[in-house]
């Protein structure tokens, strides 16, 4: 089996790192996220400019390939500068959910002005009570008249301060669990009766609790089968987790390393603490964590592209081994930088949260680890 990248995924790789290495230092990252977007629209436009945001779409649809090797090459390198901008909610889900639902009117409106940079997207799926189960939605979503009434709430919406438009899972038939009768549609995100509430999150990024009373969404902002939503949501999500564990290995690599020089130059008793037996095998372990999560993240990526986008076994045993090596690297990161690790000023702290984040996104390590041994 070949691990090898293509030499375009080589220059992909290349250009991701370099912008992350030249223009996203801790201090300048600190500083996008205190501001009033929590992001740079000038660093999205340059993303766009580098073809970055056509990574996750296939040729078909005016993108690079859309492969999840590819968004796994991005995703490393933007976890190593705790990238804030919203790739992952944006063109990944949002986007994604076009490709695979949208007619190609709504193809045509709408993708080719998210890869331009000109469009943000946000995913509104979780409700209040739904937890992991994708299937539990009580939005409803009444139809008549040409049009849906929405009524409703989702929290963690991921980017919702920021987007042009809301995809939104609703029930249109059936009851709360039922697994059809869940249905997408794309709502402007200034439709009168919709309440964002936005916050930002303890890893940084913005996310909102949105609400909907009696908002009416014409019927031809349906994407995909009314009611059939539920598969492909499920996909997204598993793509949106592939992503997610290749960001945290991204930054776990950055983690485990800073920790070593740390210890190199940190002096107790008169010598490095590197030097120190018991936390050299402390060391040894978070390498050995790393080195096993990114393994298990190639495993996946590869079986994504293999099986047409639908791998759930594989990306839950990413997703489950990933969250343990994420748990394992931040907290002996902070540890081992002891006081300093947990101040505002360190980048460790940072990824420590980052990294705890992201192991109860779209799935916790228990959910993951209990969905695998539950696959076929």
């Amino acid at each position: 089996m070949n691990f090898s990248y293509s030499d375009e995924q080589k220059m992909l790789q290349d250009s991701v790192a370099k912008f992350v290495q030249q223009d996203y230092d801790f201090d300048h990252r600190r500083q996008l996220v205190d501001s009033a977007t929590g992001f740079s629209n000038d660093h999205w436009q340059l993303f766009a400019e580098l073809g970055w945001l056509m990574v996750p779409f296939t040729e078909a649809d005016g993108g690079l390939g859309g492969s999840a090797v590819d968004l796994m090459i991005v995703m490393e390198a933007f976890g190593k500068g705790m990238v804030v901008e919203p790739f992952l909610a944006s063109a990944i889900l949002g986007g994604g959910l076009i490709a695979a639902t949208g007619n190609e009117a709504q193809k045509e409106e709408l993708l080719g002005v998210l890869m331009e940079g000109r469009l943000q997207l946000a995913f509104a799926f979780a409700e209040p009570q739904s937890r992991y189960n994708l299937a539990d939605v009580a939005m409803t979503g009444a139809s008549g008249d040409d049009s849906y009434t929405l009524n409703g709430q989702k929290s963690v919406v991921l980017n919702a301060p920021a987007a042009d438009y809301l995809i939104v899972a609703v029930r249109t038939t059936g009851a709360q669990l039922d697994v059809d009768g869940i249905s997408l549609l794309l709502v402007d995100s200034q439709t009168a009766g919709i309440d964002i509430r936005d916050y930002t999150t303890v890893d940084g990024h913005r996310a909102a609790e949105v609400s909907f009373t009696d908002v009416k969404v014409p019927a031809s902002n349906l994407l995909g089968a009314e009611g059939k939503a539920l598969p492909v949501i499920e996909q997204m999500i598993d793509r949106a987790s592939l992503a997610l564990c290749a960001e945290a290995v991204g930054a776990m690599e950055v983690a485990y390393k800073k920790t070593v020089e740390y210890t190199r130059t940190r002096k107790q008793f008169g010598v490095p603490i590197a030097r120190f037996q018991a936390l050299q095998h402390r060391m040894a372990d978070m390498f050995i964590e790393y080195e096993q999560a990114r393994s298990i993240l190639i495993m996946a990526a590869m079986q994504l592209d293999a099986n047409q986008g639908i791998a759930p076994k594989a990306v839950s045993a990413a997703k489950s081994r990933v969250g343990k090596a994420a748990r394992l690297i931040g907290q002996e990161a902070v540890q081992l930088h002891g006081g300093i690790g947990v101040t505002d000023e360190l980048d460790v702290g940072h990824l420590f949260k980052r990294l705890t984040t992201i192991q109860y996104l779209f799935g916790s390590t228990d959910f993951h680890t209990q969905r695998f041994a539950a696959a076929e």
